[in-house]
């Protein structure tokens, strides 16, 4: 039997479970393939889990891991390294450990199908700055597209959401990229200034649960263009499988 699974912390809505576990039933792969959760408060657990775990073939990594499981990998990829996450691990046959990031391959690939024709002459609020962000972040680099991060407080990187709201008008692709909003805080959405927003916004919710979320809602309000993040999850999701069985 081949194992895969997600480790992080906590793993209470886990996509990836129940998209590989379709995913073998569809392809008839579910009596050689299966896909568990091992949830993981300390990071340092991620040696002693594939030690024991002699069928396990690679790993999917989320919050809050995807950078404290670095240190422990003997090979990490270019891009992932240059992003400074991981969200894939493939155990190599020799026990080695590959680190990579599909993060980014997700969001570019489903910003692209949201914004046909996207050009460098979108500038683009990113709303916080976890690991997804990092690769968003890099994305938005490779695109040409100007960016700003927002967080909590202004810092030499970002800004804090209150300065933020006064460039809604001229930043038309706004990407969610914090919890806020995930379920079961359905009633929460990040502290922007959606009065300001149009038709000719964009609004990326990161966020897959609700489907829509009330950043998704009040941007609809205003006529703006509204997407969550399940596409970005399944093409991740997809890359990773790919690199597993690369």
């Amino acid at each position: 039997m081949k194992k895969f699974g997600l480790i992080g912390f906590p793993l209470t809505h886990s996509f990836s479970k129940k998209y590989f576990s379709e995913k073998f039933e569809r392809t008839g792969l579910s009596s050689t393939h299966a896909y568990e959760l091992f949830e993981m408060e300390d990071y340092n657990e991620l040696l002693p889990l594939i030690q024991n775990s002699p069928d396990l073939k690679g790993l999917n990594v989320t919050i809050p891991h995807k950078q404290n499981v670095i240190p422990f990998l003997d090979f990490i990829d270019p891009s992932a390294a240059r992003i400074g996450a991981v969200n894939v691990i493939k155990i190599q046959e020799d026990g080695q450990l590959a680190g990579y990031n599909s993060d980014y391959f997700g969001f570019r690939k489903s910003l692209e199908e949201f914004i046909p024709g996207l050009n460098s002459g979108f500038k683009a609020l990113v709303l916080g700055f976890g690991g997804a962000a990092k690769a968003v972040v890099v994305a938005l680099e490779d695109l040409g597209i100007d960016y700003k991060i927002v967080s909590r407080k202004s810092s030499e990187t970002s800004i804090s959401y209150e300065e933020a709201k006064d460039l809604i008008k001229e930043y038309h692709l706004i990407i969610n990229c914090s919890p806020v909003g995930t379920y079961p805080n359905i009633d929460q959405c990040p502290d922007i200034n959606y009065e300001a927003l149009t038709p000719e916004h964009y609004l990326y919710d990161l966020v897959y649960n609700p489907e829509e979320t009330l950043f998704m809602k009040k941007g609809l309000e205003k006529g703006a263009r509204v997407i969550n993040g399940y596409q970005m999850l399944v093409y991740q999701a997809e890359k990773a499988w790919e690199i597993w069985n690369q």
